[in-house]
């Protein structure tokens, strides 16, 4: 378990470190960085050429990485040109809002995904099973932006029941929650239903109803346990796109979160803001993809001993 655990981990920091190259390449190849602050023909030589040597411009390209990593992993990434604060400040304080907002999606997505895969899988060829498959294709059919402005529309300007959008009360909750976790807990629908078949017609579940095994105990303890593997994948990748991926939602719904904060940052040339977003969601992503890793080897002890024999 050890080595398994060591190994993951290595794999982590190497991704972390590619996605810092490739964070720091973007901000050379879009020209030279002073840019952002000064115009060298209204600020003068002497100004640009100050500014170039306390940004480490002077030095090495493999110098000025070392620099700019060095900041990053102190939470430095410089001012943001819009807001003149610190990048990371906006960063930490957008973040409880998308992880507000990504807890109650994913939440969304656990509680009617899973059940419904469950049972479409355990009722297969019935009335339950053709409203969990209608309900995936539903689902999966509807953009997020549409399926947004059509709830507002419905809920909000015609029945009055909940708020338009923006962070507040639990009720503001509600419709960019369902609206985010929509098309995913469909996703999770067919996901957890393909692996279910697969494990319902398994030798070792023949065995278990053979002996008699109660239909409640075998189709949680048994099978479902065992068709983890596909869905606990797809859930913590769920999990990060939520956390990196609300763009569209955040904006139908005016959220204070990080999506809103990137799309500003990208159409304000804004790079120092870009970059923490950028590492931001490259950590979380790698962070969760860790622990999916982790929670592998719990759910099925087979691939602990296969990887560390």
């Amino acid at each position: 378990m050890g080595r398994f655990l060591a190994r993951r981990l290595a794999y982590s920091c190497v991704v972390l470190f590619a996605s810092t190259l490739f964070i720091f390449g973007l901000s050379r190849a879009a020209g030279d960085p002073r840019s952002m602050y000064l115009t060298e023909n209204l600020a003068g030589p002497e100004a640009w050429a100050a500014l170039g040597q306390e940004m480490g411009l002077d030095k090495p390209i493999v110098y000025q990485y070392g620099i700019w990593l060095r900041g990053a992993l102190t939470g430095d990434f410089g001012r943001s040109l819009r807001h003149q604060r610190n990048a990371m400040e906006l960063v930490a304080e957008r973040l409880p809002a998308t992880a507000q907002l990504a807890a109650g999606a994913f939440a969304f997505t656990i509680l009617i995904g899973l059940p419904l895969g469950v049972l479409s899988a355990s009722k297969r060829g019935t009335a339950w099973d053709y409203v969990g498959r209608t309900f995936a294709l539903l689902g999966q059919s509807m953009p997020a932006f549409w399926l947004g402005i059509m709830l507002i529309i419905l809920f909000s300007v015609y029945f009055h029941l909940l708020p338009t959008g923006r962070r507040g009360s639990i009720e503001h909750y509600i419709l960019p929650s369902f609206t985010l976790g929509w098309a995913p807990s469909a996703g999770l629908l067919r996901f957890v239903r393909a692996s279910m078949l697969e494990v319902l017609e398994a030798e070792f579940m023949t065995l278990a109803r053979a002996k008699g095994v109660k239909k409640w105990p075998l189709l949680w303890k048994h099978a479902f346990r065992n068709a983890l593997i596909a869905p606990l994948t797809y859930a913590g990748l769920l999990l990060g796109a939520f956390l990196t991926g609300t763009v569209v939602v955040e904006t139908v719904f005016q959220w204070p979160g990080l999506g809103r904060l990137a799309v500003t940052a990208v159409l304000d040339n804004d790079f120092p803001v870009l970059a923490a977003t950028m590492t931001t969601f490259v950590a979380i992503y790698v962070g969760l993809a860790l622990l999916i890793d982790i929670l592998y080897a719990y759910v099925d002890p087979r691939i602990k001993y296969q990887t560390d024999a």
